[in-house]
């Protein structure tokens, strides 16, 4: 809650004019509590689950001539029915973990020192600390992703996940409430190294399940603004690791690719993309107008 009740005060304390974007979070935020705010994160995390994914299948079923080339794994048909039993799952999961989850965990917040107070960060404080919160999750993500393929762990845990071996949208979030648990460490750890304010928190969030719905999505389509992002993974870069899932120890990263490459754990998705390669150009040089299917890369073959 702030502790100004008029914009004046707000103003006073500040020793300037408030910017447009401040009056709007003080008369939003005023008279409410940072518990409260901080529950907001229940709310966005639902409509994130529910609609974002909803994008795909609208494409999917009213655009299929249009975004079928893209599609991943083309041979793979999943029914509105069988989406609809993913959702389902994905919110009794939320319900009775990630939502209980949410409202219990904002003493750790208010201890890292995610504030709500006034002055609001600036453009580039907010990208500077998403892109730490994106880095340190990313890494941390990978080694804890890679803990869950061992034996004890993808089968006691991860392979609930696995489950899709062609992802949907919808099963980003579909997880054993164990993994759900253990992956929001990776989460909190970099508002836990460079607390911002709250707003920043909730981009953070969103941001982050909207960019695992899109690498689930199971499409990889041109215009999305993503492929300009440096080392950035994608949906054909992840999918490659569900359909391999358990048999194969590659492709672990959750956004970036460095850790793969460092680590050497995407040489076989490098081997099927430079096999693909000279597969496309044997056909250009044969003069050939057969097109290689989308899904050459996870559906070939399989390559540890």
């Amino acid at each position: 809650m702030l502790p100004y009740a008029t914009v004046q005060e707000a103003e006073a304390a500040l020793g300037r004019s408030l910017t447009a974007a401040e009056t709007l979070w003080f008369n939003y935020s005023a008279t409410k509590s940072d518990y409260f705010l901080y529950c907001h994160n229940i709310i966005f995390l639902f409509l994130i689950f529910s609609l974002f994914p909803f994008y795909y299948l609208f494409l999917e079923y009213f655009f299929k001539g249009s975004v079928g080339p893209y599609k991943i794994q083309p041979k793979v048909k999943m029914s509105f029915s069988d989406t609809l039993r993913c959702y389902k799952s994905v919110m009794r999961m939320f319900f009775l973990v990630v939502g209980p989850l949410q409202l219990v965990s904002y003493p750790s917040v208010k201890m890292i020192g995610v504030r709500t107070s006034l002055p609001l960060p600036s453009l580039w404080e907010i990208v500077l600390q998403l892109g730490v919160y994106f880095i340190v999750e990313d890494y941390t993500n990978y080694w804890i992703h890679r803990f869950l393929h061992c034996k004890w762990g993808y089968e006691k845990i991860h392979k609930v996940h696995h489950e899709y071996t062609a992802p949907i949208g919808f099963a980003a979030p579909y997880a054993h409430w164990a993994e759900i648990l253990i992956l929001g460490i990776p989460s909190f750890l970099g508002p836990a190294m460079v607390p911002g304010h709250m707003i920043t928190f909730w981009m953070w969030i969103a941001l982050r399940q909207i960019e695992a719905i899109e690498t689930h999505s199971g499409y990889d389509l041109p215009w999305t603004p993503t492929k300009y992002i440096p080392f950035y993974g994608g949906p054909d870069y992840h999918d490659y690791h569900h359909y391999v899932g358990g048999q194969s120890q590659s492709n672990f990263a959750s956004v970036f690719t460095y850790c793969d490459y460092i680590y050497g754990t995407d040489k076989g998705y490098r081997y099927q993309k430079k096999v693909l390669e000279q597969l496309r150009d044997g056909l250009k040089t044969n003069g050939e107008q057969i097109r290689v299917p989308h899904d050459v890369s996870t559906q070939g073959h399989k390559v540890d």
